[in-house]
């Protein structure tokens, strides 16, 4: 077993590592930049290591930077967590050359499934239904438009080498296909330095389903059922949940054996996520895979009750999986909300600052990963997601009312947050009745602000007051305790009432 644990990341991920790492008795490595010296990874960590300055392409992306720790400290393995280099096949490879175990797939695995074009050849070799398109990247802007037309329009343009929603354009009408296709390569090539794009049909009404999958180096995979991530905003998933509403008994079975079957297409290892588009007749079709832990894990742990991060480490370790696909049973029901620091009446932009006050919400089936804390100052470098709120009840409406709540008494002040948007989320028509698709929140966003506007700053202010009374009161304890431990532990009220010449009772 792995006895030291370098983590390669930042934030709420890269707690929740060292978290499961503790629970198993392994020591654990932070690296952090210049921006995350008081983050909260730092401090839970057994050692950590400087890696530079604050922007991520001077630190956190620095593969030398990153095996230099690893090897100062003595690590045997590295955890990429998600983001950064954690689906770099570079990273992967450079690990193996060190000696030093990745908590992830081959460099082979990753850079098959990372190409998108490449992926899909794999998918269609491996009898995985694929969304009708090109099997190649379009070779000029001229042949691209040609192809387009003769797929039909609408069609999605797509970075080969994309992800997050960059270097992707929704065509609808001929005459901006061109422009369509210039923007995509343009974004393509500066988001990833790659401006290869191909043209796929466009799902109308699409539903973002994905299959966690778990694989081990001796042949052994299964998957652990699927998420619902249909509640997007600008192609970024906001909202999760387990199971998905649209998905039946038998699509699941169907889905199930065919993420397995792509996972198997490169002998992958380790945890892993197969993406599919679904319409609203079920039909599916891969989209592609990410090789590596998913933001949304927490909801397939709550009610498959498999820790992801420790099964990350047995498969690397060598392990043989632990279960069997006869073993997975889906057990309640569980949502997923991101917390993010961005300003939702002002177009979403991100709202780095201090965290004047914080309250987490707590009590039956709540969980919450995240990395803030009171006087933390968010960092203007980063992803602006500041925590994941996780609700579990035994069933989809009661999970809903318990995220309600949760979110009702998540308070947070200094920074604006997506809070009072997501629980105008929780109770739209729409979301409730589980017939929403990745168009939801374009479709209701002028009822969603419009509602997240009329909140006001009432409730915020008493917060601050509240928050400003807990600080006195929690100042005046403090206070009094110094001053019973001066005194050599006597209680000085009674001195205080002799001396005042007030009698006691």
């Amino acid at each position: 077993m792995i006895k030291k644990v370098l983590i390669a990341n930042r934030g709420e991920i890269a707690v929740r590592v060292i978290r499961s790492c503790r629970e198993m008795g392994i020591q654990t490595v932070a690296v952090f930049s210049e921006a995350d010296r008081s983050s909260l990874h730092v401090r839970y960590a057994d050692e950590a290591y400087f890696i530079g300055p604050s922007p991520s392409n001077e630190s956190y992306l620095v593969i030398d930077k990153i095996i230099e720790a690893a090897k100062s400290s003595k690590a045997e393995a590295i955890h990429p967590g998600y983001g950064f280099l954690s689906e770099n096949a570079e990273f992967s490879n450079r690990c193996k050359k060190e000696g030093i175990i990745f908590i992830g797939p081959s460099a082979h695995a990753i850079s098959t499934m990372g190409d998108k074009i490449k992926a899909r050849e794999t998918m269609i070799a491996a009898k995985v239904p694929v969304v009708p398109g090109t099997k190649e990247a379009i070779k000029d802007e001229k042949e691209g438009v040609i192809t387009a037309v003769g797929i039909g329009l609408p069609v999605m343009i797509k970075a080969s080498a994309g992800g997050g929603g960059k270097g992707m354009r929704l065509v609808k009408d001929e005459k901006d296909l061109l422009d369509s296709i210039r923007g995509a390569k343009s974004e393509a090539l500066a988001s990833f330095g790659n401006d290869s794009v191909y043209i796929e049909k466009y799902i109308d009404s699409p539903h973002h389903i994905e299959f966690q999958i778990l694989a081990d180096k001796h042949g052994n995979v299964i998957h652990l059922c699927e998420r619902e991530c249909s509640v997007q905003r600008r192609h970024q998933k906001v909202i999760e949940e387990t199971p998905s509403p649209l998905v039946t008994p038998e699509m699941r079975e169907k889905m199930g054996f065919d993420a397995v079957s792509a996972a198997r297409a490169v002998n992958y290892d380790g945890a892993g996520t197969i993406e599919f588009l679904a319409d609203n007749d079920r039909n599916y079709y891969f989209l592609e895979m990410n090789t590596r832990l998913q933001v949304e894990h927490p909801i397939t742990e709550e009610v498959i009750g498999i820790d992801l991060v420790k099964e990350q480490i047995r498969i690397a370790s060598g392990e043989k999986l632990s279960h069997k696909q006869e073993d997975i049973k889906q057990t309640g029901h569980a949502i997923e909300c991101r917390i993010y620091a961005e300003d939702p009446d002002n177009n979403f932009m991100p709202s780095p600052g201090s965290i004047a006050y914080m309250s987490e919400p707590s009590g039956p089936g709540i969980r919450t990963d995240g990395y803030v804390y009171e006087g933390y100052e968010i960092p203007l470098f980063y992803d602006p997601m500041i925590s994941k709120l996780i609700a579990w009840a035994e069933t989809r409406e009661d999970a809903i009312g318990r995220m309600k709540r949760a979110l009702h008494e998540y308070k947070i002040g200094g920074v604006k947050t997506s809070i009072g948007f997501l629980e105008k989320v929780m109770s739209n028509k729409v979301f409730i009745r589980g017939k929403y698709d990745t168009h939801f929140i374009n479709d209701n966003l002028d009822s969603l602000m419009k509602s997240v506007e009329q909140k006001g700053s009432e409730e915020e202010d008493l917060a601050i007051i509240t928050a400003f009374i807990d600080y006195q009161d929690k100042l005046m304890k403090s206070q009094a305790l110094k001053s019973f431990q001066s005194n050599g532990g006597k209680s000085l009220w009674k001195d205080f009432g002799r001396k005042k010449g007030v009698s006691r009772l």
